[in-house]
């Protein structure tokens, strides 16, 4: 082998591809341990340690059921689950689709027993990183989308999220001083 890491003349692989984000950040190291908590850290606002890599493909009983598919489905260190995705294109059904992920993530927790409560449901949160379309109608790159009243500016203090990173809005940060990114901005323009 010469001096590639994937073979003499070998193309560099792109993150955004199913298979290579996969394979960066579910790799039984410590370091593609370390870079996955690092990234949700980063997009949830408060440090994790990824203890637990889930099978991120659900059985299929019949084949005209649908494939749920998580990109990365992880648990941390206190039992949250989280889907970590990459998608290209968002389609319009996009965010009744996120929502759908983050409900099954929810609700998929184990209460049963007379010895768990609803209380014992832990936070649970929906990461996709878009690619290639955007996503919201404003420039911001980051959305954090909790349940919220805004007519009386009252949040739930629900324990669902959906957070998206929307590639194709980085441009203006990717011009920036790295020694001035903040972390997500760092992640950002490197998944673009």
């Amino acid at each position: 082998m010469g001096p590639y890491p994937f073979g003499d003349g070998a193309r560099i692989l792109d993150i955004r591809y199913d298979v290579v984000f996969k394979a960066v950040f579910t790799k039984d190291t410590a370091e593609s341990r370390a870079a996955l908590s690092d990234l949700i850290s980063v997009l949830i606002g408060r440090i994790v340690t990824v203890e637990t890599l889930v099978a991120n493909e659900s059985t299929v009983d019949d084949t005209r059921q649908r494939y749920l598919r998580f990109d990365i489905a992880c648990k941390t260190g206190r039992g949250e689950p989280i889907n970590v995705e990459m998608c290209f294109n968002p389609k319009l059904h996009e965010p009744v689709r996120l929502e759908y992920h983050a409900a099954r993530l929810f609700v998929g927790q184990d209460i049963h027993g007379d010895d768990k409560t609803y209380d014992d449901l832990k936070e649970s949160y929906q990461i996709s990183i878009l690619a290639k379309e955007k996503f919201s109608p404003d420039e911001n790159f980051a959305h954090n989308f909790l349940y919220y009243d805004p007519d009386n500016r009252v949040s739930l203090h629900g324990r669902t999220r959906i957070i998206t990173v929307e590639l194709v809005k980085t441009e203006p940060v990717a011009g920036k001083p790295v020694e001035e990114m903040t972390n997500a901005e760092l992640w950002a323009v490197f998944f673009h």
